[in-house]
């Protein structure tokens, strides 16, 4: 059997959730400075309305995405359209979040444009998710 590769101690080479939270914010604002527009512009906006609407989530990356984790569970995350060669940015929550409407709900929303309408229903899901 394989054994898992040790940890850093070194908290500037660690991703995960047990480093320091600003180095986890740190990172997810990196991430966002280096999408391209328009999806850093997006990005900012996603980044402040989840962590407004759910301040007890920690932000890291995440496979390459920012994302906000509660417990070491993602709950949320975002990514550019050109991660994936998409046309729009995507809006994603884990199975840790708090989505469920019956037998079937939506885990990931396409986005092409930020408005104040998106912004509300967003805030309304992060709200909804952590919940």
């Amino acid at each position: 059997m394989k054994t898992p590769p040790k940890r850093s101690s070194n908290p500037q080479q660690r991703t995960d959730s047990s480093a320091d939270p600003m180095d986890g914010e740190g990172a997810v604002l990196a991430k966002i400075a280096a999408m391209p527009d328009p999806y850093r512009a997006m990005g900012e906006r996603l980044h402040a309305i989840i962590r407004a609407g759910a301040p007890g989530l920690s932000p890291r990356v995440w496979y390459g995405m920012p994302a906000y984790e509660r417990d070491g569970k993602i709950i949320c995350f975002f990514r550019g359209g050109d991660k994936f060669r998409e046309r729009y940015m995507t809006l994603g929550f884990n199975d840790a979040a708090h989505l469920d409407e019956g037998a079937m709900w939506p885990i990931a929303f396409a986005l092409k444009d930020l408005t104040p309408e998106e912004e509300t229903v967003i805030a309304e899901l992060v709200k909804k998710a952590t919940g």
